[in-house]
This record gives structure tokens, C-alpha cells and sequence, in this order.
């Protein structure tokens, strides 16, 4: 463990002089569902150059001895709002909502690389993160990006990779909520063979009060092939959303599920990927009375591809917590891995992330301890090659309060 400290602190001394990084002797979980193995990575610039063992390397690389301690790809959050939610309850710091569009909103100019909760989740082994409109009373909320929880002014991100819904018992009813979004569906497919202003003056468009970005959106879902995550429960709206999926041609993403194991014979079937809180097992509602801490298993064991959300706001890192507790029911560990990399950066098309492989931007996370343990925590994370800064507002609450030197008596009880 003192070889691994002085190489850190060697790293940061030096790293703007070393032309590449070994990552030495870790137990490297690739992301990519295969068993976990003691490995190098090699580092070059911000590309993962080379694994394996005993890998040649040149005078000018940094060698980091990690001793065993497990190596993952970082975490990728599929639902977040970090960068554009800063408190929840003070509206003034959202920019998670629109009162004029629709389908067509985009987060994507307002996301804040300063925002506090960057850090925060960035030293917890989240490196990057889809940030998404909060959801609404319309069955469509608007568009995701994906963005590089570096920090840096100069943001790194992907506009618009994918459209946010949902349908449920919570947004009224449940039968209009499925009209409409089929009705905006097919103004989707109809803005392939008019003009956008010509769908804008069709009963419905104008009945709900659409813009052009939302009629440009919807087309991007049916015809473009844009990713569609849909946020549902209920065993039959999964149907639904199924059936929807089939006659449009759908790339949807079912989001929540919690009565997925009643239909998962037509869930398995139907190909689609899913996003789950493994921690939600207690029914908010009639539509989740289905719920249970088995639903990673199970569709695991179907062969589905698994996700992982979380409801803690701002504290998108449980999701780490969350996969620990699918594995404990019964869900392959691998999986769970690759539920917070390599399967949600296929997902998303989110090109040369979400796994240690050769070619693939290197952001990678060595951890204390197993990274499914809620008390383990990041040693170093690196984004696109580059050593990350783990302070964040609470380990300098920390250190503030821990430390008792130079305060008054008061604190010194």
C-alpha cells in the first residue's frame, strides 16, 4: 500500500512530464462481462494502449503498483441530473425544466461543469454521466446529453443522444398518456414526408402547443433511431411499450420495470435494454406491486441488458450500491459491472467508453476495496488519461471538523 501512495503522489508530481502510464498488478474488471484478472494497462496520452502482463514499456513511463487492488472502467450514469440540478427545492438553480417545450427540450447548453455535485460523484468513480430533463405531465420531457465529469470549462459532452419519457398511474390517465404518445409518434413519422411547419398545423401539434424542435425530436425517435428511454412499471404498459417499440421501430430503453419478471419471456424477446434501481423493492404505487429485490437476476439470468439508476438526488454513485445489492440477490457481478460502463455506453452510442479495452479512452478507477461496497472508495480516478482531483465539498467539510488543530475548545469535544 506505501508503494501504491508514492506512486500517486509520483503521478501527480510528474505526469506532465511521463509520455505514458502502466497501470501494474491490478485485478482489472474490464467491463465487458468477463471475469476479473490480474492485469497491466497501458497508458498512452488519453488511450489505453495496451493489457496484459509483463508489458514493455520505454524509460518515460510512470509505473503505478496497485498490488491487487480492483481496477474498473468509471461509471456512467444513464439518468442523471448532474450539472443542471444544483439544490431541488430552489427552482432558481433548475435547469431541468421547459415551459414552452416538449419533446424538443435540450439540457444540453445549460449543463454547469462547476456545478458541486461533479465532484462529489466524480470521487465516488462516476468519470461521466447522461444529464436529462426532469419529468413532466407530458409523456415526453425532452433530450439527454452525455457529458465528462471533468470538471473543465471546456465541456465535453454529446448533444441530444436520447429522448426521456414516461407513463404511468402518477401522470394522470393512463390511457390518454398512451394515446398522446402514439399520436406524437406518428407526427413523427409524418415529418418525414411534409415539412415541419406543414405537421405544426395538424389538429394535434397545434392542440398541444408543439414548437418545431419538438416535431424535429419526435423525428429523430421514429426515423433517426435516436435512443427512447420510457420510464414504466406495470406489467401491461411494458406490453405497451413493447407493442410500440415493434410497430415504430423503436430504440427504446425501458426505464424502472418493477413488474418486469411477469412479462419476461416478451421482455427477453423484444431485445430491449433496461434501467433499474435494484433498491426500490417496496411499491410506491398499484403499478410496481410486482416489486422485487430479485428483478437484477432475473433479468440477468434472461439474458437482458441491465442498467442501474438511482433515486437519490445527486447521489448517482449509489448506483454502485444498488448493483451490489442485485448481485447479493443473485445477479452476476460482472453483469453489475458492466451495467455501469460497457452496457450504457453501448447503449447510448457513446463511441470508446465504458470499458478497458485497447483503443478506448482510458477512464479507469482503482478502488480501495470491492467497488460494490458502499464503504470502498476510489484510491484514483483517471479521465481521458488524466489524473482526477478526489476533493469534493464534503471531504473538505471533513477535513475541516476532523481536524482539530488551531480551534477553538468547542470543537475539540
Amino acid at each position: 500500500m506505501k508503494n501504491f501512495l508514492l506512486s500517486l503522489f509520483i503521478l501527480a508530481s510528474i505526469q506532465i512530464v511521463a509520455d505514458s502510464i502502466l497501470i501494474k498488478g491490478g485485478m482489472v474488471h474490464t467491463g465487458t462481462g468477463e471475469r476479473a484478472q490480474l492485469q497491466d494497462i497501458l497508458i498512452t496520452g488519453k488511450v489505453i494502449t495496451d493489457i496484459g502482463n509483463n508489458l514493455v514499456i520505454d524509460g518515460n513511463t510512470q509505473v503505478i503498483e496497485v498490488n491487487g487492488l480492483p481496477v474498473t472502467p468509471g461509471l456512467i450514469s444513464p439518468m442523471s441530473n448532474i450539472g443542471i440540478v444544483e439544490i431541488n427545492a430552489l427552482d432558481v438553480t433548475r435547469d431541468d425544466e421547459s415551459e414552452l417545450l416538449k419533446s424538443g427540450f435540450s439540457i444540453f447548453n445549460a449543463f454547469n461543469p462547476h456545478s458541486t455535485g461533479i465532484p462529489w460523484n466524480r470521487s465516488n468513480g462516476v468519470t461521466s454521466a447522461i444529464s436529462s430533463p426532469s419529468a413532466s405531465s407530458f409523456p415526453l420531457f425532452g433530450l439527454g446529453s452525455h457529458f465528462i465529469l471533468d470538471g473543465s470549462i471546456d465541456i465535453q459532452g454529446s448533444k441530444d443522444i436520447a429522448m426521456f419519457g414516461r407513463i404511468g398511474s402518477s401522470y394522470g390517465s393512463r390511457a390518454e398518456n398512451l394515446s398522446i404518445l402514439e399520436s406524437l409518434l406518428v407526427l413523427g413519422q409524418q415529418s418525414k414526408q411534409m415539412p415541419v411547419e406543414e405537421v405544426l398545423e395538424m389538429r394535434l401539434a397545434d392542440k398541444l402547443e408543439l414548437q418545431s424542435q419538438d416535431i424535429i425530436a419526435l423525428a429523430q425517435v421514429v426515423n433517426g433511431k435516436l435512443p427512447f428511454v420510457l420510464e414504466t412499471n406495470r406489467a401491461v404498459d411494458i406490453l405497451q411499450a413493447i407493442a410500440l417499440q415493434k410497430k415504430y421501430d423503436l430504440n427504446l430503453i425501458l426505464a424502472s420495470v418493477e413488474e418486469a419478471p411477469l412479462v419476461i419471456a416478451q421482455l427477453k424477446a423484444s431485445n430491449i435494454p433496461v434501467i433499474i434501481d435494484p433498491m426500490d423493492n417496496i411499491p410506491d404505487s398499484f403499478d410496481e406491486l410486482g416489486s422485487s429485490l430479485e428483478l437484477g437476476k432475473i433479468l440477468d439470468n434472461a439474458g437482458i441488458k441491465v442498467m442501474f439508476s438511482t433515486q437519490r438526488s445527486h447521489n448517482y454513485h449509489l448506483m454502485r450500491q444498488g448493483s451490489g445489492n442485485a448481485v447479493a440477490y443473485g445477479m452476476s457481478y460482472e453483469s453489475a459491472i458492466r451495467g455501469m460502463s460497457k452496457s450504457v455506453a453501448e447503449t447510448f452510442g457513446l463511441v470508446k467508453r465504458g470499458s478497458i479495452e485497447k483503443g478506448n479512452f482510458a477512464d479507469i478507477v482503482i478502488w480501495d476495496a470491492d467497488p460494490l461496497e458502499p464503504s470502498s472508495f476510489p484510491k484514483l480516478v483517471l479521465i481521458n488519461g488524466q489524473t482526477q482531483d478526489l476533493t469534493s465539498r464534503s471531504s473538505k467539510l471533513t477535513e475541516r471538523y476532523m481536524n482539530k488543530d488551531n480551534k477553538p475548545s468547542s470543537y475539540k469535544h
